[in-house]
């Protein structure tokens, strides 16, 4: 009897994933009672926990009842599909969160889509019910609808549901049953999620569907094992992707004990290991114990949509802030994300010190640059711009994605108005109470810059997510920022006085006394032109007593961007200097009279 479960979890940002998989933890007695854990403890990451979103998969397992549950998290924003699709061939069911109230969103359809289709038994779990507002038995038909719309079959359409309240630490299969913890959910997963599929073969198999690597043991494949076993010691072989084969010895294995990484001599199939001895081993390849084995099959991810350029900074502040600021540092660390991240390419260019990063969205981009700014790297960032296609009969080809927006009622008219701007068509509108749901069609280049519109117009209210869609015939041209930017004309200090004087044209960027360098832009114009200022301007002294001298100068506030804003809000002459202390737009060409003459 094969007493292992393995099971995804997946939910929307801000539903409750994490916190549902710290109870499960704590009530199956993986935590001893006095072992001190943070709060969302899957959320391993800074940058997770900052945002509150999960970025890369992990797991975790716990025993209960004699059955050992390995759990895997899924990433819930659409930028990291490319990790969603390798966890769902691991996995023999899913664990659907869905909020009590807010009911399923877009995110959740785009990981559940992919999960029905890889033939997973669904459990649902009907989390914050106790949250004020809250309409579980309009969710569950939500959640019905959803399933139905997604093409579920009729026994995933059979799906237990069970309501919960992780904060609260309690499961129950029927409302008004009282419970005390989350036994009828872990009853949920052993009764309804099925063991592991193991293949009749004798020998050892195993997909790899995620990558860690170790300072001190190398690189680590993870994946399910699909048949035979392996022991610490043995002899196996890599199927590379383009049909290679690398002999090793398997130097550790490891499975999981909560969220600890526990080494183990030897394992059988059906369960989910880490496994080291191979220098070249990457995602989608099969380890096996012959040569002559065929390779097992991988699932192809979405492609990359988004391209940028990271550079190394050669502002004349470069090398201050930073430990690793040469092409060397940035290339090692870019070939190194590229290792544990499928979605990602990274290409070199012509240009020295230049690299071209495709991925599926900006957001993606944006977070591996603040990790890289955070590990001492200094670095340069250019716009997003899309990959193009080309049909067989030379048309122009763009990628299109499926857009979902929730928002307040009294933002409609300004969301359908930027989204009209940007070459989006409207497919349809839900009203809920006070909030509207929107689904529309809109050209990648379009999204670039959206998510920070629909945050500022809905102060914070307004959600999104995108799922990509097909490559379609060019939509035409879109409209950039509309306003120009001020550029500095002088390297030094920046004063008050000539800020003051400078705030009157556009809203500033930076505040008195901060370092400013010729070409680094300090300001938004009010008007379309760039217009070139000088913040390091002093007042000349006179022997003169004026009336109102002395008085005090009042600065508006600067406008300081965080980097996923200020990559959306450059054009495609400028660039984002990213340092681990400092954030700083600047023009492409520093020197004013190099800039016209390109521009020419």
């Amino acid at each position: 009897m094969n007493k292992i479960r393995n099971i995804a979890i997946i939910a929307h940002v801000d539903h409750g994933k994490t916190t549902l998989v710290d109870q499960l933890l704590r009530q199956s007695g993986t935590f001893r009672s006095n072992q001190q854990i943070e709060e969302r403890v899957m959320d391993s990451m800074d940058l997770e926990r900052e945002k509150g979103i999960t970025i890369r998969a992990k797991n975790a397992a716990f025993q209960w009842n004699g059955y050992r549950i390995n759990i895997v998290d899924t990433p819930g924003h659409a930028d990291f599909g490319g990790e969603v699709e390798r966890i769902m061939k691991m996995v023999d069911g899913v664990l659907l969160v869905v909020d009590a109230h807010d009911g399923p969103q877009a995110q959740t359809r785009f990981v559940l889509r992919k999960a029905l289709e890889n033939k997973l038994k669904p459990v649902v779990v009907i989390n914050k019910i106790d949250r004020e507002n809250a309409r579980p038995h309009r969710v569950v038909d939500m959640v019905f609808d959803l399933f139905v719309e997604l093409k579920a079959t009729d026994e995933q359409l059979d799906f237990p549901i069970i309501y919960a309240s992780a904060k609260n630490g309690f499961a129950a299969r029927e409302l008004h049953e009282n419970s005390a913890d989350m036994t009828p959910l872990f009853q949920a997963i052993v009764q309804h999620v099925p063991q592991p599929k193991v293949s009749t073969e004798p020998f050892f198999q195993m997909l790899v569907s995620n990558l860690d690597y170790s300072d001190y043991l190398g690189r680590i494949a993870l994946g399910r094992i699909v048949s035979g076993r392996v022991a610490v010691g043995d002899s196996i072989v890599c199927i590379h992707r383009d049909g290679r084969h690398e002999r090793a010895t398997v130097t550790a294995l490891f499975t999981y004990a909560g969220l600890e990484q526990v080494e183990i001599k030897h394992v059988t199939a059906g369960d989910i290991v880490g496994l080291t001895g191979f220098e070249e081993v990457y995602i989608g390849e099969t380890l096996t114990d012959r040569e002559e084995r065929a390779s097992l099959q991988f699932v192809d991810i979405d492609p990359p949509t988004i391209r940028m350029h990271i550079l190394v900074n050669d502002s004349p502040f470069a090398g201050r802030d930073g430990k690793f600021v040469t092409a060397r540092h940035l290339r090692e660390r870019l070939v190194r994300e590229t290792r544990g991240n499928v979605s990602l390419q990274v290409n070199d260019t012509e240009t020295a010190g230049a690299f071209e990063i495709n991925a599926r969205g900006e957001m993606q981009i944006a977070i591996l640059v603040e990790q890289m700014r955070r590990e001492g790297h200094e670095l340069m960032v250019s716009r997003p711009e899309v990959i193009f296609g080309r049909a067989e009969d030379g048309t122009l080809l763009e990628p299109l994605e499926n857009l979902y927006v929730d928002l307040p009622n009294e933002n409609l008219g300004q969301i359908l108005q930027s989204v009209a701007n940007r070459k989006g068509e409207i497919l349809g509108m839900d009203h809920h109470a006070s909030r509207v749901s929107i689904e529309a069609i809109i050209p990648t280049r379009g999204l670039i810059g959206l998510e920070t519109d629909l945050v500022n117009l809905t102060g914070g209210e307004g959600l999104m997510s995108h799922l990509f869609r097909e490559y379609a015939p060019f939509k035409g041209e879109i409209g950039g920022r509309g306003r120009g930017v001020m550029v500095s004309m002088e390297s030094g200090v920046s004063t008050a006085y000539a800020l003051n004087n400078i705030q009157e044209r556009g809203r500033l960027f930076i505040g008195p006394q901060e370092e400013v360098y010729e070409g680094m832009i300090v300001g938004e114009n009010a008007r379309p032109e760039d217009l070139p200022v000088n913040p390091c301007k002093e007042k000349h002294l006179t022997n003169m007593r004026s009336q109102g001298e002395g008085k005090g100068i009042q600065l508006e506030a600067p406008l300081r961007m965080t980097l996923e804003r200020a990559i959306e809000y450059i054009e495609l002459d400028e660039y984002v200097e990213a340092t681990p202390k400092s954030l700083r737009l600047r023009k492409r060409i520093l020197d004013a009279t190099a800039r016209k003459r390109a521009a020419a």
